[in-house]
């Protein structure tokens, strides 16, 4: 399964469409996302809390880095405009690849 997060550009032919980090991590759980492409910002952030695409990297370096990430990791790519996020995500990306051995 291939996992497009964005809240606003359209979704590729032939990907699952996600819009919150909630729902990504749901099916990367599953274990069947064999890609995985992220927006950085999707309008979510409170206060509170931030809820971006760096959201489901964090989750996801955690799982690896805890050993609890069992499923195959899928190819990440960043399709964000946001430099200083895309930046954020691809140092993400390159901590997980470390964790898993990739």
């Amino acid at each position: 399964m291939r996992v497009y997060l964005d809240d606003m550009r359209e979704t590729p032919a032939g990907w699952v469409r996600t819009y919150t980090p909630e729902e990504t991590v749901e099916l990367l759980q599953t274990g069947e996302v064999t890609e995985l492409s992220l927006d950085h910002d999707l309008g979510l952030d409170t206060p509170e809390a931030e809820r971006t695409g760096y959201t489901v990297l964090v989750w996801l370096e955690r799982e690896v880095g805890e050993g609890r990430g069992t499923f195959p990791l899928p190819r990440i790519t960043i399709h964000s405009a946001n430099p200083p996020g895309r930046l954020r995500m691809q140092r993400a990306i390159e901590a997980i690849e470390r964790l898993s051995g990739s």
